[in-house]
């Protein structure tokens, strides 16, 4: 007879714990340890029958890979994030808040991938019919597309036997259950159980799975954690429903880089890929006002330049105000007590409000310098000039160092029509000017700062 285990877990982030608490030690949230029994008996019966047969081991020079592995999705996008392409017999999981457009990024995928390989959508949200409404609205009709609509893992796996398909597209990991467990769709045990049941598949007869995660509302995938430890890429959908724009970001990745963004617009027929996110960002920018300067950070092996703004002004207040808005909140107090003691600015007797346009999110050290000019500028009422960007570092003692990727980031800003960029000095050797660039190398805060004024 089966053994219960009684657990407790968190219902927002899936940690478990040996007994009840008031609030989860994990997330910090109230009121959302659950009581669950657990048996082990029939999880581990549907674990082992999925293996398949017992393998060897093998010589890691006795193992070759003749064949290509990876292959492009047909979006160069999501190629770009993914690493240069999808990896056979790889398990990606895709989260992001509902109606950002998981699926519809999956389903249009499957146009290019069903040119020359066979793809089973399992959705477990749709039916058929309304999947296939969707397909046609997107353009999304070729032959080697088979579509399921089924919860129950047995059946799912059955499909998988009869169709043998080369990519498998699971939507959503949340509503699917394995029948051998009584918890029900959606819990930690049923999400942990059917992920290792598709990974094993995955990795056992080479499928690329695809599957699609809701998160809760910290923007973290639902679930336990080792949902995100089984999966080889974990993806990221942001975005604003304001806006049509979608920003697609790999929080993990085993065979690339977790560095890369893919950049996406919400068109009436799907989404479409935004090659020059620079451009985008830029769109709209005032010119001649002050308390503005445009940054170029590198996402990835991409520079991309937004445009920072900043808003100072005196406080009603004892202790000043300071707010931040795609820009960590901790650093941009640093860089203000930085200007305020090198620069002379006497920011403590006024509030500031930095904002970083786009939805984009600053966080690498080449963005310290923009940040303390669009600072300045507001606080002088003196514009920047709009055809002027700035790199650079900001150390505690006003120092302007050295960043990495300059010759791609002032590449990126020549060709983007600016005619002045601020750099530091470090830098300044041994670069390839553009033609019509002006650079300015600087050495310290007040030096930038007399540039850009």
């Amino acid at each position: 007879m089966a053994k219960t285990k009684t657990v407790f877990f968190c219902t927002e982030c899936g940690n478990e714990s040996p007994k009840w608490q008031g609030k989860c030690p994990a997330c910090g949230a109230w009121n959302t340890i659950v009581e669950h029994a657990e048996k082990a008996g029939p999880v581990k019966q549907i674990r082992r029958e999925s293996i398949g047969a017992s393998k060897t081991a093998q010589k890691i020079t006795d193992i070759s890979h003749n064949h290509e592995i990876r292959f492009t999705t047909g979006m160069a996008e999501l190629d770009r994030v993914l690493g240069g392409g999808a990896v056979a017999g790889s398990l990606v999981l895709v989260g992001g808040a509902p109606g950002i457009g998981k699926s519809t990024l999956l389903l249009q995928i499957c146009n290019s991938l069903c040119s020359n390989k066979k793809v089973l959508y399992v959705s477990g949200e749709e039916s058929e019919k309304q999947l296939k409404l969707r397909a046609e609205r997107l353009g999304v009709l070729p032959d080697s597309l088979y579509i399921l609509s089924e919860i129950c893992l047995s059946d799912i796996t059955d499909t998988i036997g009869d169709v043998n398909p080369d990519i498998l597209i699971v939507d959503s990991i949340q509503t699917i259950y394995n029948e051998n467990n009584d918890s029900s769709p959606g819990s930690v045990s049923q999400v942990k159980d059917c992920t290792m049941s598709l990974m094993q598949i995955s990795k056992n007869q080479g499928i690329t799975v695809f599957v699609v995660g809701h998160i809760n509302k910290d923007g973290a995938i639902a679930g336990p954690k080792v949902l995100e430890h089984m999966a080889d890429c974990v993806l990221y959908f942001e975005g604003d429903n304001n806006t049509p724009y979608r920003l697609l970001r790999a929080a993990k990745n085993r065979f690339g880089s977790t560095n890369e963004i893919g950049v996406f617009e919400m068109a009436d027929r799907g989404l479409v890929e935004v090659p020059n996110p620079s451009q985008l960002l830029l769109e709209g920018r005032p010119e001649g006002a002050s308390g503005t300067c445009v940054a170029c950070v590198m996402e990835g092996t991409r520079p991309v330049l937004a445009e920072v703004q900043a808003l100072v002004s005196k406080t009603s207040f004892q202790v000043p105000r300071r707010t931040s808005d795609g820009f960590d909140y901790n650093r941009a107090v640093l860089l203000m007590a930085v200007a305020e003691k090198r620069a002379g600015m006497k920011l403590s007797a006024f509030d500031a409000y930095i904002n970083v346009i786009g939805g984009l999110s600053l966080d690498e050290p080449g963005a310290d310098l923009p940040v303390i000019l669009a600072v300045a500028s507001s606080y002088r009422d003196k514009p920047v000039h709009c055809k002027l960007a700035a790199i650079g570092e900001v150390g505690l003692t006003g120092e302007i160092r050295s960043v990495t990727h300059l010759n791609q980031r002032i590449a990126e800003v020549a060709r983007l029509g600016f005619d002045y960029c601020i750099i530091p000095k470090n830098n300044s050797e041994k670069l390839d000017l553009p033609d019509g660039l002006t650079i300015y190398p600087v050495r310290n805060l007040m030096e930038a700062i007399e540039v850009a004024l």
